[in-house]
């Protein structure tokens, strides 16, 4: 870990906080921040993916259907697609701002789980369906293209939440932020791939800490690029 550091950052609403800043933005001192994050805010974490885990539920029901049609699966089709489209999001988006919450040491608020079904809704839905698009759009036209469109919007969900941008300036903004960091994003996916797997193996409990690990660590790494950036260029991540 580095030494600690601080910042003050400027607000939405022009106020300035200080947020202390634990480590670089790399792979390594991510995952280690976020293993920090886990033990400390254990149980406000496991929540949030709980509720996460309990809101893929029904997605993952509708996609085991079978081969026969019938009036009854269409109507769940379109329920599930439904709930994919104008539910999983916000539950979604809302769990991640927990996990930037933790980042910046303050203690998660669950609130934030239901938050964008009263605030910012539409924005979220919007985001979310553009965000789709555009990375299904990648891995149809070549793999690779998919992959880094993946990774350079990897923090248009916390950019929504974070900084209540609306769906094209949270892409823009995502992009600006990743630039020079798109490996480092690869990176930790991958090591996040095994992780996951390490969890599944540990008798599939071990599937909770992971999840919230490999949050707390992409969290952290958005929090700690965030705050270089708006050191070097603080006008121009959220350019109109």
């Amino acid at each position: 870990m580095s030494r600690l550091h601080t910042f003050d950052l400027k607000t939405k609403n022009n106020v300035m906080d200080t947020i202390k800043y634990f480590h670089q933005p790399t792979v390594s001192e991510s995952l280690g921040n976020g293993w920090y994050l886990m033990k400390k805010y254990f149980l406000w974490l496991l929540l949030a993916v709980i509720v996460s885990a309990i809101v893929e539920g029904p997605m993952k029901f509708m996609q085991e259907g079978n081969d026969s049609i019938s009036a009854g699966l269409v109507v769940l089709a379109l329920i599930g697609l439904a709930f994919f489209l104008l539910v999983r999001p916000i539950i979604s988006f809302g769990a991640d701002m927990m996990f930037v919450q933790a980042a910046r040491e303050q203690e998660p608020n669950i609130k934030w789980i239901v938050k964008g079904f009263k605030q910012n809704y539409l924005n979220i839905v919007l985001t979310h369906l553009l965000m789709v698009a555009i990375i299904a759009i990648g891995f149809v036209a070549l793999i690779i293209p998919g992959i880094i469109l993946a990774c350079r919007l990897a923090f248009v969900p916390y950019l929504v939440m974070d900084k209540e941008l609306d769906p094209i300036k949270a892409i823009e903004a995502s992009w600006r932020m990743t630039d020079g960091y798109g490996w480092t994003i690869f990176a930790l996916a991958i090591v996040s791939f095994f992780i996951f797997i390490g969890g599944i193996l540990c008798f599939f409990v071990g599937i909770f800490p992971a999840m919230i690990w490999v949050s707390s660590s992409f969290a952290s790494l958005y929090q700690s690029i965030l705050i270089v950036k708006e050191q070097e260029a603080p006008t121009t991540i959220y350019r109109e």
